[in-house]
């Protein structure tokens, strides 16, 4: 992902979940090879799959598992031993625990403290509401 950038330039446009679309290297690619083949007067029929519907829609093999046991026992881990407000991540190829409130401040994405969404989570979780209301 995010290859041909280089070529195509960098997108300023967001996915539904607020990533940034990255440029559509396979198509650009399909089109090149198809007019250098016409180009010499030869045929080439060229297929693109886009890869990324069959990489995420795979069965978890046993690096996934692994990875997910490992995330799970690291949080297990972190909460035994008292800690709160973080979460556990991969970072140089070792787990370790990521303080919540540094991950929050340097996302792009933000929910409203106020919004539906936050509200059935704290419906749904059975916790109470500490945001203070606007007056």
């Amino acid at each position: 992902e995010g290859a041909g950038e280089e070529l195509l330039g960098e997108s300023t446009e967001t996915d539904a979940s607020g990533n940034k679309k990255l440029p559509m290297i396979g198509e650009f690619l399909k089109s090149e090879i198809g007019e250098y083949f016409k180009g010499r007067g030869e045929e080439a029929t060229v297929k693109y799959i886009d890869p990324s519907y069959m990489i995420r829609s795979v069965p978890a093999n046993a690096t996934d598992s692994l990875y997910c046991m490992q995330l799970g026992q690291n949080a297990v881990h972190g909460t035994m031993a008292g800690y709160t407000g973080f979460s556990v991540g991969l970072l140089n190829n070792k787990m370790c625990l990521l303080p919540i409130p540094e991950l929050v401040a340097t996302s792009p994405r933000q929910m409203d403290a106020r919004g539906r969404t936050w509200e059935r989570i704290l419906g749904i979780t059975r916790q109470p509401n500490t945001v203070e209301k606007k007056e």
